[in-house]
């Protein structure tokens, strides 16, 4: 720690010597990124966001390896939504191919990319707890994540980072049932968490009917989520009127995601740039205008809520078909041009430029993740605040520092 003399600012000089110190890069509370805090008395004059401890090149790795083999490693820096980062990827890829993917496969991305939604939403919330000294809902969170990690092994094969999407499709179809330790495990949970077994058909093996069984279970543990965390007093006197951003300076920082709509902006790729099977569901985009803590964990609260939804519509309308297109080797050359797609990612709008040479390897991929666009956003609230607010302001963003880096 380094004790300066006190130096001219604008709203905040009132006299007194400044301090000024890391917070982070420690795991714990920041996630491998450091912010240089600067205080006076226990109010914040500045935070300088100090990004780049788990920089991995993705972007550079990209122009040496082939249009399909960059696929696991740009799951890598935000391995809690592999699909929110790896499919507006693989529809740049598409544009650039001229092609499109089969109807069933439009269905299997949605459902996967919503699932990773919701397990991300999760992991925010159940660090938020560890942040506010509330760690059940930390073990709740991680414990319900389990089923849902569940459902994205049985479609893709793999637990987190599912490299299940390519251009053109994804690499195989959901299956026809799911195995019965399964569902016995789950029936075990439902009955521990609800308090009785699922109703007689509610559960079966049978793909389409687990999943939404699994759906109507997280819904339902959403009230006691409620009571037990969002509405306590805890949560509540922590983030309340705290980390207020108004709507104006939301649109002039670029905020985006849950950070953006809780400032009462509805705006959301989904809607917005549709893609996949997006178009043919029905959803709401949830929106506060109060901009503080409260309203965005709020908003990723409700945005549970409408991804279950989305789950049932998808696994109801989802046709039969080929799930991927037959033409395209594994060795892709794509035609020379370039592409840029979107998608809403778990923390927001993830962006892809890419161009192509002709050859079959990608010459330039350019990401524009979610995270990084909320730096800006964080240096402006945690300026004026008290240092102890600084924990609930951060997380409340849902920054993930290597997303950021990648």
């Amino acid at each position: 720690m380094v004790v300066e003399e006190t130096r001219k600012i604008d709203v905040y000089d009132v006299g007194g010597p400044e301090l000024r110190f890391s917070y982070g890069p420690q795991h714990p509370g920041t996630g491998h990124f450091r912010m240089i805090v600067t205080l006076r008395g226990d109010t914040i004059v500045d935070v300088e966001p100090d990004p780049g401890f788990v920089h991995r090149g993705e972007e550079k790795m990209a122009e040496y390896k082939g249009w399909i083999t960059n696929i696991p490693h740009l799951e890598r820096p935000v391995i809690l939504d592999s699909t929110g980062i790896t499919l507006p990827y693989c529809l740049a890829v598409e544009k650039l191919m001229g092609v499109e993917p089969p109807e069933r496969a439009k269905y299997l991305r949605t459902i996967i990319a919503e699932l990773d939604r919701i397990g991300s939403h999760l992991y925010w919330f159940g660090l938020y707890g560890v942040f506010l000294g509330h760690t059940t809902m930390f073990l709740w969170c991680f414990s319900d994540r389990e089923y849902l990690v569940d459902l994205a092994q049985l479609i893709s094969g793999a637990r987190i980072t599912h490299a299940y999407i390519v251009p053109g499709g994804v690499r195989n179809d959901a299956p026809k049932k799911v195995p019965r330790g399964l569902v016995r495990e789950f029936k075990h949970y439902y009955k521990a968490m609800m308090g009785r077994e699922p109703d007689e058909g509610e559960l079966s093996e049978d793909f389409g009917k687990y999943v939404k069984a699994v759906c109507d279970f997280m819904e339902a543990r959403l009230q006691q989520y409620w009571d037990m965390f969002f509405d306590s007093e805890i949560f509540i006197e922590r983030t309340r009127g705290i980390g207020v951003l108004r709507k104006e300076d939301a649109v002039r920082l670029g905020a985006v995601g849950t950070t953006l709509r809780a400032s009462g902006i509805k705006a959301d790729t989904r809607i917005d740039d549709p893609y996949d099977a997006y178009p043919y569901l029905k959803f709401e985009i949830p929106v506060r205008t109060e901009g503080d803590c409260y309203a965005r964990a709020m908003v990723g609260f409700e945005e549970i809520r409408q991804s279950l939804n989305i789950i049932r519509q998808a696994v109801e309308q989802m046709p039969e078909g080929p799930v991927k297109n037959k033409q395209h080797p594994i060795v892709l050359k794509v035609p020379p041009g370039e592409a840029v797609a979107r998608a809403e990612a778990a923390r927001g709008e993830m962006l892809y430029y890419i161009v192509s040479d002709g050859g079959p390897r990608p010459y330039r991929v350019k990401i524009s993740p979610p995270s990084f666009r909320l730096l800006p956003v964080l240096k402006h609230l945690a300026r004026g605040i008290r240092v102890a607010d600084l924990p609930p302001v951060y997380w409340s963003l849902n920054y993930w520092p290597v997303e950021a880096d990648r």
